[in-house]
């Protein structure tokens, strides 16, 4: 038993450092806002057959 306690225990602590990395980059990374443009061919559009 003491084997699946310690299996169980470090799952536990990988799920907590996972969660404090997502919680951490929510906090401290803001998102640069800006317009995007992407000129798409025609030919991508409307492939000639």
């Amino acid at each position: 038993m003491p084997t699946l306690f310690r299996f169980i225990v470090t799952l536990a602590v990988l799920a907590g450092l996972a969660y404090a990395a997502m919680f951490a980059l929510v906090t401290y990374v803001e998102p640069k806002k800006g317009e995007i443009t992407i000129r798409i061919p025609a030919d991508k559009i409307n492939p000639q057959q």
